[in-house]
């Protein structure tokens, strides 16, 4: 690596440190400001057992703020490492030596895909065995939680209904599960029976929930129930409240997606899913293509200039989080009688990535 890089390197990494403390400190201190009273509401708990509610439930959601704000943190890393060298006349120095502006970006983009391989590990490693603690709220203490389980479906396709979840003693409360089987028409689900208990246990090495007075009715059966002592499944007490709760699909990784999706479910459910599905591929995508649009504008001879540029870079990032937020929403309605979910969450990139061909292209050097 030579001087230039390594000089480049620690700029953009001492701009990338500055900015995600600025973003996500920004992001914690604002929700902590609007949700005090949330953490404080119950009063026996003690002031100490607070205190470690908010850090335990923040440096938790740390990962989910990652996620929201990669995009935004690697161009203000950018800006940081190009301003500081436009500000001191060190670009003019570079481009008098001979050295081509294409030149200096190299070392910002590999870095840039380092993050976004972070990003990625993050969205597909992190975030998923995380997603029961990152759904709860602000008044529930960490390891107290308690979910109703409302017809959660399995790999089987039976359906897991409960009043009560908890998720201290991994427990559901007089559990019923409605057993189907699929037909021979696509999404159609035939009734074969059911199993209710007084209590349903998990065991992790069995891989099954151990029911206590367990009882199983065949409905096409004249015997009356049977005694059974566990029932097997693939929903684990850590995925009843992500599953439970339709809104927190995105906390889900890839192939987490997939299974939900080959299980078959409603349209709208399906497009909905499908645009998360594809939305862990275009999001790390679009979060190179507002790097790369903004490094041309960024990379300016005149220090008077710089700061428009960083406006104008900052504002060009915005559009593309604003382009895809609505692109993301029109993923599940109708549009002339069908649901185009691939489309809408690719369309951004689409749009945005010829535009960073142009951008790189006419970069003067």
């Amino acid at each position: 690596m030579k001087i230039l890089d390594k000089y480049i390197v620690k700029n953009f990494l001492i701009g990338y440190a500055i900015a995600f403390g600025v973003f996500i400190g920004l992001r914690i201190i604002i929700e902590l400001f609007v949700n005090l009273d949330e953490f404080t509401e119950k009063v026996q708990v003690s002031t100490l057992e607070v205190i470690k509610n908010i850090i335990v439930f923040y440096g938790i959601r740390i990962t989910l703020y990652f996620r929201d704000f990669a995009g935004m943190i690697t161009v203000m890393a950018a800006a940081f490492s190009f301003g500081k060298m436009v500000r001191t006349g060190e670009l003019v120095a570079v481009m008098a030596s001979g050295v081509s502006l294409r030149r200096l970006v190299v070392p910002v983009v590999i870095l840039a895909l380092i993050s976004t391989a972070f990003y990625v590990i993050d969205q597909e490693l992190i975030i998923p065995p995380l997603a029961d603690k990152l759904i709860r709220g602000e008044d529930e203490l960490a390891g107290r939680e308690f979910y109703d389980v409302r017809f959660v479906s399995d790999n089987y396709g039976s359906l897991i209904f409960s009043q009560q979840f908890s998720s201290v003693t991994e427990t559901l409360d007089n559990p019923t599960i409605i057993l189907r089987q699929k037909t021979a028409r696509p999404g159609i689900w035939e009734l074969t029976g059911w199993i209710s208990a007084d209590e349903a246990i998990f065991d992790p090495e069995k891989k099954q929930w151990d029911l206590i007075n367990g009882r199983s009715v065949d409905k096409n059966s004249i015997a009356g129930p049977k005694r059974v002592s566990g029932y097997s499944s693939d929903i684990t007490p850590h995925d009843i409240p992500i599953r439970q709760k339709a809104e927190h699909k995105s906390l889900l990784s890839f192939v987490q997606l997939s299974k939900i999706a080959s299980e078959g479910s409603k349209i709208k459910d399906l497009a909905q899913i499908y645009a998360q599905m594809h939305s862990h591929i275009t999001d790390p995508i679009i979060n190179l293509i507002m790097l790369l649009i903004s490094l041309p504008i960024l990379i300016c001879r005149d220090p008077r200039s710089m700061k428009t540029a960083i406006i104008i870079s900052f504002a060009i990032t915005t559009l593309c989080y604003i382009a895809t937020f609505i692109c993301k929403l029109f993923a599940t309605e109708f549009f002339f009688e069908r649901l185009m979910p691939e489309f809408w969450v690719w369309l951004p990139v689409l749009i945005f990535l010829p535009a960073a061909v142009i951008e790189l292209d006419s970069m003067k050097t």
